[in-house]
């Protein structure tokens, strides 16, 4: 019998109950929660049937779709594993998930042949692949097993050692993270949704999307981001909330239509992924949209922090209060204890959206929990009133466009280049993106080359977000005694230049 908690309950229960409203509407294509439940049957069956057991891993390289929101229904009733890959990353990339999850099936729209194609070449792995999309004949998969602590997600986090991590998220960690993102900024069900995300990311499932198809809401599920066209879904589609980074609301704001444009249906816009910055806070208010921001990380599935409409302007700058259910807490990062009262220190999380650890990865795990709390590697303040506000990164990180991007992993594809000896990658501001990275490279000896060719070699191994904008040359990076490269010392130079 399945777990009371299990995700596979939610769009069977909904069916049952409101079986023709629109679950999910894509470009103007509407499913039914029927239709959505049915499908993803149908497919669970196919995967048992085809020999999948419970905790194998099905891979999938897609954009976002009603299709693959089936396929993750459909690993929820059989008790396998979705592990969605990013089609921004390169192949090598996608080959090094590939060979570390090990999944029994790849599921690859046709758009993204090639990269699939390429990705497997590259791996040691050889999973069975199909096509994204087929019909499967009917069946379904009622008297599969499915616990509330068998893994449901598995989404992979850029490494701070140079390689990404997977993250284990289990059934009972997405229902607690949806169950307490509902008490903290609701959906109802007659919430129209505008869904933005991609689905490779936790937040495209965990944040809004599978709590409206619990609540019996509607999805306008978007491809991939586009600005104006967005702002005319508002209208035209009657939005009632949606969730984004904030270079989302900022791409929005700049479009020309974005003063006069029709967001009256528009209740409440969510963001996360970095700091809202506050004169963007400012022009969606001005709109008469209600700001809900907030904090997390993959690794809490991914709702931690959240700063309700009524406090965004009061709180300015600040990521709130824990969501219902989620325990947060600052540790002093030298001593291990937990502060009190207004303090300052990394922020630490517990409950039961918190993962267990990462996939086949126990030292990493052990790395990532002190006394039962999940470290986050953030640093955070609190003030007397009990709200948060997150000050910087004890990892060595920075967040492009939303996306987490480790100096480490671009550093590492730096020292693959001949030409170089030394590199080091350091974070700046971007009106665009709000932070995107600088290398600095030593060259070695007798080499000669230019930095659009070194840019050349990243954009080849990795994704766009991680690309540096920039290639500063040095004849030395500057160490500490213990070798550490000084990387204030860098920004400090960059910061020299900027006000030049």
């Amino acid at each position: 019998m399945s777990g009371e908690l299990t995700l596979g309950r939610w769009i069977r229960d909904r069916a049952c109950t409101t079986p023709d409203r629109v679950a999910i509407d894509y470009g103007g294509e509407r499913t039914t929660y029927q239709e959505l439940d049915q499908h993803s049957e149908r497919l669970a069956a196919g995967f048992l049937a085809a020999g999948l057991c419970r905790g194998d891993r099905v891979a999938t390289l897609t954009g976002s779709s009603p299709g693959h929101a089936a396929v993750f229904f459909a690993c929820a009733k059989a008790g396998l594993l979705l592990l969605p890959l990013s089609w921004r990353l390169s192949s090598a990339e996608l080959a090094y998930q590939l060979d570390d999850a090990e999944p029994a099936l790849l599921l690859a729209e046709e758009e993204h042949d090639a990269l699939a194609d390429a990705a497997l070449a590259a791996a040691a792995v050889a999973p069975r692949r199909e096509r994204l999309g087929a019909v499967p004949p009917p069946g379904d998969a009622l008297g599969a097993d499915v616990g509330d602590d068998d893994p449901l997600l598995l989404v992979y986090t850029s490494g701070t050692t140079g390689r990404p991590k997977g993250a284990l998220l289990t059934h009972r960690n997405c229902f607690w993270t949806n169950l307490s993102f509902d008490l903290g900024a609701g959906i109802a069900g007659d919430d129209v949704v505008l869904q933005v995300l991609p689905q490779f990311h936790v937040g495209g499932w965990n944040v809004q999307p599978l709590l409206a198809w619990w609540k019996g809401a509607t999805v306008v599920l978007e491809r991939s981001f586009d600005p104006a066209r967005c702002l005319a879904l508002i209208a035209e589609k009657r939005v009632t909330t949606m969730m984004g980074v904030p270079a989302t609301y900022l791409f929005m704001s700049q479009q020309p239509a974005f003063d006069r444009a029709d967001l009256s249906s528009l209740r409440r816009a969510v963001v996360g992924g970095a700091p809202m910055p506050e004169a963007l806070l400012a022009a969606w208010q001005e709109r008469g949209v209600a700001v809900v921001q907030g904090y997390g990380l993959t690794e809490a599935a991914p709702n931690v922090l959240c700063l309700p409409a009524e406090d965004a302007s009061r709180k300015r700058g600040y990521a709130g209060k824990p969501y219902p259910h989620v325990e947060v807490a600052l540790r002093d990062p030298d001593s291990g204890r937990l502060l009190d009262g207004p303090a300052e220190g990394e922020l630490v999380v517990r409950g039961p959206n918190v993962f267990g650890g990462y996939w086949r990865n126990p030292e990493a795990t052990a790395a990532a929990f002190a006394d039962g709390w999940l470290l986050t590697g953030d640093v955070g303040e609190r003030d007397g009133e009990g709200y948060y506000r997150i000050c910087g990164r004890l990892k060595d990180m920075l967040i492009s466009g939303g996306e987490n991007v480790y100096p480490a992993e671009v550093e590492s594809v730096l020292h693959e280049h001949p030409a170089v000896a030394d590199a080091a990658v350091v974070a700046v501001p971007d009106e665009r993106w709000g932070e995107t990275g600088v290398a600095f490279v030593v060259l070695a000896a007798g080499t000669a080359v230019s930095g659009e060719e070194l840019l050349a070699h990243c954009r080849e191994r990795l994704a766009r977000s991680k690309v540096p904008r920039a290639v500063r040359f040095v004849p030395a990076l500057p160490r500490s005694g213990t070798s550490k490269v000084l990387k204030d010392e860098l920004r400090a130079r960059l910061a020299e230049e900027a006000s030049a």
